[in-house]
């Protein structure tokens, strides 16, 4: 098993679950139109959070480069799709206007999502 990866993704599930949390009692409260965004970027950190565990359990049967980049590339796009969601929440929770361009990191995110699973696909199909 890949030891960083399966450590990773238990932690950022952990987190999924406490910002999930966060999302459907307090922040309801404080800013209810901001829940929906918020929410998205939970549940794209939950299923990458899944996906990084899988990537872990599966390295043990094909130890490939190929499925540690997707693992690095899951990892990005959490922190660029998730993040950017959970910013643009807090920016707009708070009033700030204009929002400072945090909203292009989230198809970057995006990107970084697709190119992981196309990398699991290879690092899987094309092992020897």
């Amino acid at each position: 098993m890949h030891k960083l990866y399966l450590s990773i993704g238990a932690a950022v599930a952990g987190i999924g679950v406490i910002l999930g949390a966060f999302g459907a009692h307090k922040l309801k409260e404080i800013a209810p139109d901001t829940v929906p965004t918020f929410q998205t970027g939970v549940q794209y950190q939950m299923y990458h959070a899944i996906a990084l565990l899988l990537v872990a359990i599966v390295y043990e049967k094909f130890p490939v480069k190929m499925l540690s980049w997707a693992g690095a590339a899951f990892l990005i796009g959490i922190i660029l799709f998730s993040g950017s969601l959970y910013a643009l929440t807090a920016l707009k929770a708070t009033g700030k206007v204009g929002l400072g361009g945090v909203g292009i990191l989230t198809p970057i995110g995006g990107l970084f999502f697709i190119a992981g699973w196309v990398c699991f696909l290879l690092g899987v199909v094309n092992n020897k």
